[in-house]
């Protein structure tokens, strides 16, 4: 598995069991929605930058996105 898929995966997990909208996590990151969608798509790669935004928004540390849930 490649680390852009392990972070897609991981962070719909966490949103999930954070019961949050890829909107509401957008909007407490301050990133853009589709952005959100798109990253959980694997069609963009996150900076270290925004794995910690989104990381704060969802209320856990930014290793979490990195975490082989295999």
């Amino acid at each position: 598995m490649s680390l852009r898929e392990r972070v897609a995966r991981n962070l719909r997990r966490v949103r999930h069991e954070k019961s949050m909208s890829q909107e509401e996590l957008a909007h407490r990151a301050h990133v853009n929605r589709n952005y959100v969608g798109m990253l959980e798509r694997e069609e963009f790669a996150a900076s270290v930058d925004i794995l910690e935004k989104l990381a704060t928004a969802l209320g856990v540390d930014p290793i979490e996105f990195l975490r082989d849930e295999s």
